[in-house]
């Protein structure tokens, strides 16, 4: 038996297979390569082996189905969305979530209309947290 490999973040091909089985929520190697943009044009035996590395890893599990393996996602997409800004706000931001958003926020390129909706988020939490 294969031991599992525990990762706690993706690779850049890793996340967009990943993206695309969290899409799907289940899928084979050819319903991923199917998804993705046809630029990428990925041979099936590399799609193959990224959702074994996947298994590895743990984020996915398989199971067989004639001769095909069907892909699914051990982990939901928010999660690791949380898991990764974790990181990411530990790594870059001295572990100081205020600094990450001070970084977003303070982006010229944010629109006045995203800054209104991280605005209400964040009145939203303090709403539900004090109240």
């Amino acid at each position: 038996m294969m031991k599992k490999k525990k990762s706690e973040l993706l690779t850049e091909v890793e996340l967009e297979f990943m993206n695309e089985l969290w899409a799907l929520g289940e899928g084979t190697v050819r319903d991923v390569l199917n998804n993705l943009p046809d630029a990428r044009n990925l041979a099936y035996t590399s799609g193959a082996t990224i959702l074994r590395i996947l298994e590895q890893k743990a984020f996915v599990t398989s199971r067989k189905s004639g001769k095909r393996h069907i892909y699914t996602p051990t982990l939901a997409k928010d999660a690791y969305q949380s898991r990764s800004l974790k990181d990411l706000s530990m790594k870059l931001f001295d572990d100081t979530p205020a600094s990450l958003v001070a970084r977003l926020v303070n982006d010229d390129e944010l629109t006045e209309e995203a800054l209104g909706q991280i605005r209400a988020l964040v009145d939203r939490r303090l709403k539900n947290d004090s109240g």
